[in-house]
């Protein structure tokens, strides 16, 4: 199988829409070609650990209520005109996704990676969830691998983050700096074989190219 990397944020509409499209294509093959490993990339690297207002800080990022729908028109039409599920009405709060990150890193150690990733994307999108809070992660991540409690410990310890992040430097996760000059935006596909893959790309790669012809 072939090795596809994607880096993306569960808060990201783009990469949300990039993930859909990604299913759709394949659900028209007889055989998934690809290994599928989701890699950490924060947004907002910065954000206090509990969040903030959406409203505030879609604001403050793209300069007023008039930025935001410039910004995010593309993205309801998007949803819109290809029938993907989106109620971002719901979302209330931007959360730090630095332990949803951690959730998706052990789930891919569990297996069952592409599943949590999806379930990230409909809990932030679809129904408006906090995903800061440790609480509404754990009840997620346990559909698919321990239990709440064992989750809750874990995501209340600091023991993994290093493996996750890599060290902090200046406030912001080794691993993230390393990769932030490389990534223009989000999400990011690439494999061996081709040149990484941004959003925009993407999205027409994976709409128009239904069989996914991959060259050896």
């Amino acid at each position: 199988m072939i090795a596809l990397d994607i880096y993306s944020d569960p808060i990201c509409p783009w990469c949300y829409i990039g993930k859909v499209y990604l299913e759709r294509a394949l659900e028209g093959l007889n055989k998934n070609p690809f290994n599928i490993e989701w890699h950490p990339f924060q947004l907002n690297p910065e954000m206090p650990p509990n969040g903030m207002s959406r409203k505030k800080y879609l604001e403050k990022k793209f300069g007023g209520s008039h930025g935001v729908i410039e910004a995010y028109g593309p993205i309801l039409e998007r949803t819109k005109s290809d029938n993907i599920d989106a109620k971002l009405d719901k979302i209330k709060v931007t959360p730090n996704t630095m332990n949803a990150h951690r959730i998706i890193h052990w789930s891919k150690i569990e297996g069952c990676q592409n599943q949590i990733v999806s379930e990230l994307f409909k809990a932030y999108f679809v129904n408006g969830l906090d995903l800061g809070d440790i609480n509404v992660l754990a009840k997620l991540a346990s559909k698919y691998f321990m239990d709440e409690k064992s989750i809750l410990r874990l995501l209340t310890s600091n023991n993994d983050l290093t493996i996750v992040f890599g060290n902090e430097i200046n406030g912001v996760c080794e691993k993230i700096l390393k990769i932030s000059d490389q990534i223009i935006e989000i999400p990011q596909f690439g494999t061996k074989h081709s040149l990484n893959v941004s959003v925009a790309a993407g999205i027409v790669l994976w709409e128009t190219n239904k069989k996914l012809r991959v060259k050896k």
